[in-house]
């Protein structure tokens, strides 16, 4: 085979350097920004953080006469050699010269904590304490014997987060490898752990977990002793909501009867929940929408990333150093935090200008509220800016706006239309609030069922398929019908 050289012209596209860093800033949310804003002033020395634009104490100080500087710095020189010794004793220290100016109690303690008022409130928000913890600490405090210890260990072991035993009696028996411990004693062991607090925890199954409760009731409350044989014997009957069976059962009346019900539904049936190690998260909205003069004006929040410049100082040293590699790195710098600065800068152009068209196109959802939505897809932003659908997608993901109705992504926004009888569309999104405002209105003892309401959407003017109100009633965690009749 004979080798040779050929020569082709061609087109294709590349990605520069400069556009894979403005799409990555695009997608990032508010706090990876941060964070890599924070990276990227640490490793390029050309970045700066820009405080307070009227602020020039260097400014001002190169203003002041010489004579002046020079005769302050003299009085401080002649403050500091009158005070200070020569020399100091040898066995003396520096507190035996010259007295503390802050005490003990300035000082943060090891923990960090100077003062509960004064400190940082994400300081405060320590650990929760689990029920796997609590547990371990009530049976430290309470007497038993080493093998009552051990099968208790094992209980409080087999408890999982909502309180409940998930292990059988016989399973907690064979982790004991032990041939003198009955059956009875593991029985007799669980009704001690069962009296621990959260009360209704280390219960086998939901009725269990009720009766326990309601038996560390008053024995004097209203309704105690019924609610102990409904949540023991009729449970199952109460779970489909047969209201005229229960009634016959118990001997009551509708009136009685929603009594004890109340009394149940005062309980909790998932009693771990209560120590639940749950983070609170926050927000940060990327963009801010208020009502000015009767219209809707959008503006960025100025404190999700700092003002960036270039820092002068350093800048003027490109031409200064005498070392190439120096003046090299210098410019490689320079050239980064201009890039950083233009990337940075195009980002909040372009969710301003997203926000702003989504803003105009959902201004009655501002004015009246989720029944007012529109039907909105990223194509229609798209097509009106000039912009590519995957860009409109990285600017909504994980970007907030805070409006007077609450802050939502901006993906909420966006929602898939219905056809109307009219020949006009209405959006998923108010279709969702007309279906909870139906459901919310109905008869409790009556509930409305899927096809009703289709048909009440239907004499409305909006043509709804009954799997497609269940498919919307289920994704905002509405039960159905049958699960929603009350007895009143």
């Amino acid at each position: 085979m004979k080798q040779g050289l050929q020569l082709r012209l061609g087109q294709q596209i590349t990605m520069t350097p400069q556009l894979q860093q403005a799409i990555r800033l695009l997608q990032l949310s508010t706090l990876d920004l941060q964070l890599e804003i924070q990276q990227t002033l640490e490793s390029n020395m050309m970045l700066e953080v820009v405080e307070d634009e009227f602020e020039s104490p260097d400014d001002e100080r190169e203003e002041l006469p010489t004579e002046i500087n020079n005769s302050a710095e003299q009085e401080l020189s002649l403050d500091k050699t009158e005070q200070m010794p020569d020399e100091f004793p040898v066995d003396s220290t520096w507190e035996d010269t010259y007295e503390a100016s802050t005490s003990l109690a300035d000082y943060p303690s090891r923990d960090g904590a100077r003062d509960p008022d004064t400190r940082d409130f994400t300081e405060q928000n320590s650990e929760a304490e689990t029920l796997y913890n609590y547990l371990r600490w009530q049976l430290d405090l309470t007497p038993f014997t080493e093998t009552d210890r051990a099968i208790a260990l094992l209980i409080i072991d087999s408890i999982n987060a909502e309180g409940y035993l998930q292990a059988d009696l016989e399973e907690i028996l064979e982790g004991l490898h032990s041939t003198e411990v009955e059956l009875e004693e593991i029985e007799t062991v669980l009704r001690r752990v069962q009296h621990f607090d959260p009360p209704g925890v280390a219960a086998r199954n939901l009725s269990e977990c009720l009766w326990l409760q309601l038996k560390q009731l008053d024995r004097e409350t209203e309704w105690r002793s019924e609610a102990l044989i409904l949540t023991e014997n009729y449970l199952d009957v109460l779970a489909s909501r047969d209201y005229t069976q229960l009634m016959r059962k118990m001997k009551l009346s509708r009136e009685d009867l929603q009594s004890v019900l109340t009394l149940i539904q005062s309980l909790n049936p998932r009693p771990g929940n209560a120590l639940e190690n749950a983070q609170t998260s926050y927000v940060v909205p990327d963009v801010f929408v208020r009502k000015i003069k009767g219209k809707w004006q959008v503006e960025l929040n100025p404190e999700v990333a700092p003002k960036l410049r270039v820092n002068a100082h350093y800048a003027s040293l490109v031409n200064q150093v005498k070392s190439r590699s120096d003046a090299e790195s210098l410019k490689n710098h320079l050239q980064e935090a201009r890039w950083f600065i233009k990337s940075l800068k195009s980002r909040h152009e372009t969710l301003l200008k997203v926000t702003h068209c989504i803003v105009e196109r959902q201004s009655g959802f501002l004015d009246y509220g989720e029944e007012a939505m529109k039907p909105l897809v990223l194509h229609d932003i798209a097509s009106e800016l000039e912009m590519h659908e995957s860009t409109i997608s990285r600017v909504t993901t994980q970007k907030y706006i805070h409006t007077p109705r609450g802050i939502f992504e901006l993906k909420y926004f966006f929602s898939s239309h219905v056809s109307t009888d009219s020949g006009g569309e209405c959006s998923s999104t108010a279709i969702r609030a007309l279906i909870k405002k139906l459901i919310a209105a109905e008869d409790s003892s009556k509930p409305l069922s899927d096809n009703k309401i289709a048909k009440i959407l239907s004499e409305q003017g909006i043509q709804v398929a009954r799997r497609t109100v269940a498919k919307y009633r289920e994704a905002m965690t509405i039960p159905p019908s049958n699960e929603r009749k009350c007895l009143v």
